[in-house]
């Protein structure tokens, strides 16, 4: 076996390692499923937000019992909602949100996004982030105070506290609310409610010491949800639990390592910080206006399997007479990287972009990201917009192809005075071996520089699958024609002569599925094969045997993969079909690409035997 074929066999296993590697290690996720018609809350139109009964036994979520508590004593004895909670609603109206808020303890807890529906039918439900207890899978956010000594819970507002609308009547972002609350003992709450285009609220609670004494008091901020989310995608290249930032430190928590309510930490915050739960697409998020001495508490209540992130900002001590004030940001909305990232640059919240899930190669996944955005936004299509990045990334590597390809070149043209070698070395491995490379020194031919672009597309590669799964801008992204959602598999299949049969696809995730593949995947194990027939087959029986069924290999393993994905590879592989090809050109060697085609189809002597 000469040197040329030792090293385009060991960099064909190499890559064909890594993706087997990579498809055990990292499957498809499952399809998300259907919504349930039962649930669905929305239309495009106005909100239809709950206003009924809460069902029987639907406990809220813990909240702070004293002003020292840092997060909740109360597991065992749990602040219960009524059975039949009439209590009226405020709407929200804004360009991106939809929903109410319960004036039964302030509740914000139904919530819909205006802009994204369920799935790509045009009348999909719009997609639900808040759900008010009585339902399946309640969420929502809480805010009140703790009492301090002197004080008892009952005389500050809590979750089954009902509020007065003091102002407003429709949250929008020109119109504020404010609610009000009386304890009857000198202490009058207010709390003002305020909301901007996108997806950040601003809630400021105040308290004012009308009584005659001293009174001592804290402020927090609960986000709750009843059980794991309908559409946990339990895929563990995504993170989806709890999330925080503390003075810089990124903390994840998954919902199978939440602890137990009252054996959880408590974390103090020196300068910034932030906590909420993430979903693939959604957050929510609580940040302190006055971070510096609050504190973050993350723990599930096991009894009533709900999962719960507080903030306990610092105690305020009121004499008679005197206002405490206080703010907290709540951000409940779609991770979509423009406005997070202004959230981050303009708002001041630390480091709001890791709320995407950039994963271990986050140096390269986040520029990679970055710049398929801005050619989204300069083209108008995220499919052309993966293909002008692939032409980017072919381009830095340019270089270092450019030398590979010409050391492959080189190497053809050393193919004679190597069989002259092999001839004079006869079974003499050792003198082959130097003879081979001092005459590799003489000409300056790296002979495993071959491997290199392979090395270097290999980070990259993982990258990009990241990008394409865990941001939103992919998701329900159409390229051309059938294909509509470049963050979900390729839609047409083999099944139905890909749409001519009047019969409809295997259902994806499916083992037909997997069998019958769409266009894109049969495009991509094309395009590896003509790449392969830039080289004549090599001589050894295993080797033909290998590449001859590695383009198909690969085509079946990754066409249920992202469409986006196998887009980027189909290009990838077009854009070093043509750089190869003009390369060795230029070094004096011309590919013969049809006469390769060619001589795959010939009969070899074995077959012709038979």
């Amino acid at each position: 076996m000469d040197e040329q074929n030792k090293n385009l066999l060991l960099a064909t296993v190499l890559s064909l390692l890594v993706v087997v590697i990579w498809f055990v290690l990292f499957p498809p996720p499952e399809p998300e499923p259907a919504p349930d018609g039962a649930t669905a809350t929305a239309t495009d139109g106005a909100p239809t937000a709950p206003t009924g009964d809460v069902a029987s036994g639907g406990d809220v979520a813990a909240v702070p019992q004293s002003a020292g508590a840092a997060a909740t004593d109360t597991a065992t004895a749990p602040e219960t909602a009524t059975t039949a909670d009439t209590a009226p609603r405020v709407e929200i109206d804004t360009p991106s949100l939809t929903g109410s808020i319960s004036l039964r303890g302030g509740r914000i807890d139904d919530l819909m996004l205006k802009n994204y529906r369920e799935t790509l039918e045009p009348d999909a439900p719009i997609v639900t982030l808040l759900s008010p207890i009585g339902g399946d899978h309640a969420y929502y956010a809480l805010f009140g105070w703790a009492p301090g000594g002197g004080l008892t819970p009952d005389q500050v507002p809590g979750a089954n506290t009902v509020w007065s609308l003091a102002s407003g009547q429709t949250l929008t972002p020109d119109s504020p609310i404010v609610l009000s609350w009386d304890n009857g003992s000198g202490l009058t709450f207010r709390r003002e409610m305020a909301v901007d285009e996108k997806s950040m609220f601003t809630v400021t609670q105040s308290v004012e010491n009308t009584g005659g004494a001293t009174a001592t008091i804290a402020p927090y901020g609960v986000l709750a949800r009843h059980g794991e989310p309908q559409d946990l995608k339990n895929f563990f290249i995504l993170h989806e639990g709890a999330i925080s930032i503390t003075d810089g430190e990124l903390t994840e928590t998954d919902y199978d390592d939440f602890e137990p309510a009252g054996q959880h930490d408590n974390v103090a915050i020196a300068e910034t910080g932030w906590t909420g739960f993430t979903d693939h697409y959604w957050m929510t998020a609580l940040i302190p206006g006055q971070a510096a001495g609050a504190q973050f508490s993350t723990f599930q209540d096991t009894a009533r399997n709900i999962y719960q992130t507080n903030i306990k900002q610092k105690t305020e001590t009121l004499a008679p007479g005197q206002t405490a004030t206080i703010s907290t940001r709540l951000f409940a909305g779609a991770k979509e990287w423009d406005t997070i990232r202004e959230y981050q640059n303009e708002g001041g919240v630390t480091k709001f972009l890791d709320a995407i899930d950039w994963g271990w190669f986050f140096f390269l996944t986040k520029p990679i990201f970055a710049m398929l955005h801005w050619l989204n936004l300069l083209i108008g299509n995220m499919g052309w917009a993966i293909i002008a990045l692939t032409l980017i990334i072919k381009a830095a590597l340019l270089p270092l192809a450019y030398k590979s390809y010409v050391s492959m070149a080189k190497m053809k043209e050393l193919q004679p005075q190597m069989q002259e070698i092999k001839e004079k070395a006869g079974d003499d491995r050792q003198k082959l071996q130097k003879e081979i490379m001092e005459l590799y020194k003489k000409e300056k031919v790296n002979p495993a520089s071959g491997c290199l672009p392979i090395l270097l597309q290999i980070p990259i590669f993982f990258s990009l699958y990241k990008v394409i799964f865990v941001t939103l801008e992919l998701r329900h992204a159409p390229w051309v024609g059938w294909i509509r959602d470049l963050s979900a598999p390729d839609p047409s299949s083999l099944y139905n002569l890909w749409g001519i049969l009047p019969w409809a696809a295997p259902e994806p995730g499916s083992i037909l599925a997997l069998i019958f593949i769409g266009i894109l995947p049969l495009l991509l194990g094309i395009s590896m094969w003509l790449q392969q027939k830039l080289n004549p087959a090599p001589t050894d029986p295993t080797q033909q045997m290998i590449f001859a069924w590695m383009p198909w290999v690969f085509m079946f393993m990754l066409g249920s993969f992202a469409s986006g994905l196998v887009l980027y590879w189909i290009a990838n592989n077009t854009i070093t079909f043509i750089q190869q090809y003009l390369i060795m050109r230029s070094q004096g060697y011309k590919p013969d690409v049809f006469g390769n085609i060619k001589s795959g189809f010939k009969k070899t002597p074995k077959d012709e035997k038979k």
